[in-house]
């Protein structure tokens, strides 16, 4: 008999997948980056948070949400009383987009076409992962996993049961959005992704309390 896909563990799955995508070529952005940025944490987390795409640490070290607005979700986790064990992190790019001007390098939003030519692999990823719950931080990812055009400040926090590489996904406001704010604005963006995270957990522990849906 020939094993099935998902009786080989999702650790190798992704491992290999992950090595597949060190070496695309499928848009300009391989041209500038140092390195891809697949993703990490656990591989069979129920709850996988996704971002927009990789920012200079990140393109160093090879490794998600590693700068000031990963460890802004690293507390944020905390506080939700998990950590990056209890959970996964991707982006929907997987090198980083940036506008190289002499020896400046700067950030820039992925464009339509990047995004596009990323997606397979993103796709590979959750398919792998089959969460039940997707958490995507920022509008970006949101208008990727859930519907384009997505209003972050009208819909953020909702929950969509479509998408079809998850049960359950939602938004929530980007880390560095949030670190862009102050007073007040910080503290009330700060508090709603901490609530956000608090509501993808409790749909998770939910879900797993709830019988399997059958057509019988």
């Amino acid at each position: 008999m020939i094993p099935s896909l998902f009786d080989e563990p999702n650790a190798d799955q992704l491992a290999r997948l992950a090595a597949e995508a060190s070496t695309c070529t499928a848009c300009p952005l391989a041209d500038t980056r140092t390195n891809v940025v697949f993703g990490e944490g656990n591989p069979d987390a129920p709850l996988v948070f996704v971002g927009e795409g990789p920012g200079a640490q990140e393109d160093a070290t090879g490794r998600p949400f590693v700068g000031r607005a990963g460890k802004l979700l690293d507390e944020c986790l905390l506080e939700n009383g998990m950590t990056r064990k209890h959970v996964y992190i991707c982006n929907v790019v997987k090198c980083r987009a940036c506008i190289i001007e002499g020896s400046s390098v700067q950030n820039r939003a992925p464009r339509p076409a990047e995004i596009s030519a990323c997606s397979p692999w993103l796709e590979r990823q959750l398919a792998i992962l089959r969460p039940i719950v997707i958490v995507c931080l920022g509008g970006p990812s949101a208008s990727t996993l859930i519907h384009s055009g997505f209003r972050m400040l009208q819909e953020r926090g909702k929950w969509f049961e479509t998408s079809p590489f998850a049960p359950y996904i939602m938004a929530a406001l980007h880390p560095a959005y949030i670190l862009r704010q102050a007073g007040p604005a910080y503290t009330a963006a700060r508090s709603s992704l901490v609530q956000d995270i608090a509501s993808a957990r409790l749909k998770v522990i939910e879900a797993r309390k709830s019988p399997p849906k059958t057509l019988f």
